[in-house]
């Protein structure tokens, strides 16, 4: 039985083809845990602007309880700027406002407006 040559280039080139896809599909994981988290808070909005509604403003209950939810998703340096802190009155729009980052790194901005239907 005879040894065959074999080439180096074909192992190195699979070698590095395996290492680009890992990166590819680690950068993909990431971004969709992101995407993920974005939309997590995009659900906690609209839960608590459809409570605004009902309040005319964002009590202080609510307020802790939300930032509590949002802090569980991952986000960091809140911000309720510009949120409705005080009652409207009925058919008046109500804000709610949300500010942060996720990871650090990537700031996040979700702003809701309903009307107040007390």
């Amino acid at each position: 039985m005879k040894r065959q040559k074999g080439n180096v280039g074909d192992v190195l080139t699979m070698g590095i083809l395996v290492l680009a896809l890992t990166v590819v599909m680690t950068s993909f994981i990431r971004c969709m845990a992101l995407l993920q988290d974005k939309s997590d808070i995009r659900g906690c909005a609209r839960d608590y602007i459809l409570r605004m509604e009902t309040v005319g403003f964002l009590n202080g209950t609510d307020r802790r309880e939300l930032i509590e939810e949002l802090g569980e998703i991952g986000l960091e340096e809140i911000s309720l700027d510009g949120t409705t802190m005080n009652e409207v009155p009925y058919g008046a729009p109500v804000t709610l406002c949300i500010g942060g980052r996720l990871e650090g790194e990537y700031e996040v901005r979700e702003i809701r407006t309903s009307t107040a239907k007390y």
